[in-house]
């Protein structure tokens, strides 16, 4: 075998591998999922934060202690999320003590964090938001 012929292989061989590593879809985003926030409680309330897309891109962003609509662009890796406005007023099935001033404090620093989210990845069951904090969101098993 030339030297020529042995290059010729190689370098065969290594377009063969980028193309076809290339060719590997990225991992889907869990539309129509209820993707539960990674995250430590608040306590006293057990309601945890959660994110829902639906495919034609409407959200719903359950914070700590209250509930956003969005409008969310995916594109392969990036994200970007327009949410409403927080709602003045507190879910009705919120109980007497549910929403402390520290949850309340905390809705508004998790939808800030959201709304700055620029990318997205999968990561195992999962995904990341990606922007100035790091979010990471597990599918919901119930």
């Amino acid at each position: 075998m030339t030297r020529f012929a042995c290059v010729r292989g190689v370098t065969a061989a290594i377009l063969i591998l980028l193309t076809s590593r290339t060719g590997i879809a990225a991992e889907p985003f869990p539309f129509d999922q209820e993707l539960m926030l990674d995250a430590s409680p608040i306590r006293p309330g057990k309601r945890m934060p959660a994110l829902t897309v639906e495919p034609n891109g409407n959200a719903r962003i359950d914070l700590w202690c209250r509930t956003v609509s969005a409008r969310i662009e995916i594109s392969e890796a990036a994200m970007k999320i327009e949410a409403g406005p927080l709602p003045e007023g507190l879910p009705e099935m919120m109980s007497a003590g549910q929403c402390t001033p520290e949850r309340m404090q905390a809705d508004e620093e998790l939808l800030s964090a959201i709304t700055r989210v620029s990318a997205w990845r999968a990561e195992g069951t999962g995904v990341v938001l990606d922007g100035p904090q790091a979010l990471k969101f597990r599918v919901s098993d119930h």
